[in-house]
C-alpha cells in the first residue's frame, strides 16, 4: 500500500512539474491517436495558478488545427475556467466553471490566433488570459 501510495505521489508529482511553469512560458499540445475527422487531435493542458494568483500558468501556447480538447486543472478554491475566443472576439468554446478539480472540453480550431482566457467576471482583467496560436 506505501508503495502504491509513493508511486501515485510521484506521479502526481511529475504532472505538476510538466503543468506548471512561470508566467511567459508556452503550453505544448500533444497529438493523440485515433479520433473523427482529421486523423486524431491534439491536447492543451492549462492550470490556473497554484499560488492564488489570478493567472494561468502559461501565457501562450500552440497547437494544430483540427479537433483539440483543451484540459483544465484548477486547484484553487476561487473558480475558473478556460474559454478561447477568435481573433474576432467570437467565443468558440471552452470548460465549465470549476473550483479545486479538473475539467475537459473540446473545440475545433481552424489555423490562426486565438485568446484563452477566464470568463469569471474581473478575471481576464486582471490578466488571466493569454494566446493561442493554431498552425
Amino acid at each position: 500500500m506505501k508503495q502504491l501510495a509513493a508511486l501515485l505521489a510521484l506521479a502526481l508529482a511529475s504532472l505538476a512539474l510538466v503543468a506548471c511553469g512561470g508566467g511567459d512560458s508556452e503550453t505544448s499540445e500533444t497529438s493523440g491517436g485515433g479520433g473523427e475527422g482529421s486523423g486524431g487531435g491534439s491536447t492543451l493542458a492549462f492550470e490556473a495558478d497554484p499560488g492564488g494568483q489570478l493567472a494561468f500558468t502559461t501565457n501562450s501556447a500552440t497547437t494544430k488545427a483540427g479537433n483539440v480538447t483543451i484540459e483544465f486543472t484548477n486547484p484553487q478554491a476561487l473558480p475558473h475556467d478556460v474559454k478561447i475566443e477568435d481573433s474576432s472576439g467570437t467565443e468558440v468554446g471552452g470548460t465549465d466553471t470549476i473550483t479545486e478539480g479538473s475539467n475537459s472540453a473540446t473545440v475545433t480550431l481552424k489555423a490562426g490566433s486565438y485568446t484563452f482566457y477566464c470568463s469569471v467576471p474581473g478575471h481576464r482583467e486582471a490578466g488571466m488570459e493569454g494566446t493561442l496560436t493554431v498552425k
